[in-house]
């Protein structure tokens, strides 16, 4: 008989970036051991390659992928696990931007899975932190055709054709598959998205990497996942809530709250039919469920099993999290 879940950590996956800064070991305390350039953390993963291990409890060491395969439904949730079966559905991160970075695209499912055998990738950001005059770029500012757009990157002024958004800490975006979008220089945020690694670059401002070689760039590729269409609102407005569950954004692959708290909170999570997600982007927390407690604290991402029902939250004084979850169909 195996032993019962509990709310599982892993060791963060960081990756080299050529526009990455330091702030994941600043601000999130990253073990960065003096490395510079460190982009992002990857803080759950089942990505191939860079799949998470679990670095708390009697099931430290193990990966993400052993765990799906031993606990199947009791880990993601029965609907999950026929959904998905040994795929675990999201990739959770954190990025700092020191620079911009490339703008890009990604493909939805459909085109995704024709030309990758991919899911394709729908994604959000939320911010935890931006300097002074900090910038996203996330979608057109007019309706564009295909033409007009291709015509735009071959003479080098896409960029005008874009949406600029000042931003700051708190502040949410919805990045659907087809949309343009670019982190820009000064902003970390925490990123949830679809798991997939198909990305198309559309843009990298002329950069070279160390050797002096430019980045591949994927115009041609990108023609056909771009959503050309502008829309009124790129924000996606919503109201926090002191206590209580804060709804932010709802769509087929993802669900995801901010839990804003300064005192105790019991989440009943028995009708989701799936795992949760938490990432503490403000103070610390115990995380209290039937058979004992974790702590979490700023920068870390914790894995709550489908099996475990029932989770109270203790903050320490103020406390804010991301409550993520995959929602049935």
């Amino acid at each position: 008989m195996t032993k019962a879940l509990y709310p599982l950590k892993f060791e963060p996956i960081l990756m080299e970036r050529i526009w990455g800064g330091k702030k994941l070991e600043t601000e999130l305390k990253k073990p960065l051991a003096g490395k510079s350039g460190i982009g992002e953390s990857w803080e759950l993963s089942g990505v191939e390659g860079h799949v998470s291990v679990v670095s708390n409890g009697f099931l430290k060491g193990n990966t993400l992928a052993e765990l799906l395969e031993i606990y199947m439904g009791d880990l993601v949730g029965d609907a999950v696990f026929q959904r998905f079966g040994e795929e675990f559905p999201l990739l959770i991160k954190f990025i700092d931007a020191r620079e911009d970075l490339s703008i890009q695209v990604h493909p939805d499912d459909a085109l995704a899975a024709q030309r990758h055998d991919s899911f394709g990738k729908t994604e959000m950001w939320y911010v935890l932190q931006a300097e002074e005059g900090a910038r996203l770029i996330s979608g057109f500012v007019e309706t564009v055709s295909q033409a007009d757009y291709l015509k735009a990157v071959e003479e080098k002024r896409l960029e005008s054709l874009l949406a600029s958004h000042p931003v700051q800490a708190g502040e949410v975006f919805f990045i659907p598959a087809g949309r343009v979008h670019a982190i820009g220089a000064g902003i970390l945020l925490a990123e949830i998205q679809q798991t997939s690694d198909v990305t198309y670059r559309i843009y990298d401002f002329d950069r070279r990497d160390a050797q002096g070689q430019a980045r591949q760039l994927h115009t041609q590729e990108a023609l056909d996942a771009i959503d050309y269409k502008a829309y009124p609102d790129y924000r996606t407005a919503y109201e926090v809530l002191s206590n209580a569950v804060s709804p932010v954004v709802s769509c087929p692959y993802f669900t995801t709250s901010v839990l804003a708290l300064d005192g105790p909170l019991t989440r009943d999570y028995y009708s989701l039919d799936s795992f949760v997600i938490l990432i503490c982007t403000e103070g610390a927390a115990r995380l209290v469920y039937e058979g004992g407690e974790v702590a979490v604290a700023k920068g870390e991402t914790v894995l709550i099993p489908a099996e475990l029902r029932q989770l109270t939250f203790r903050p320490e004084g103020q406390v804010r999290l991301l409550e993520v979850y995959v929602p049935h169909g």
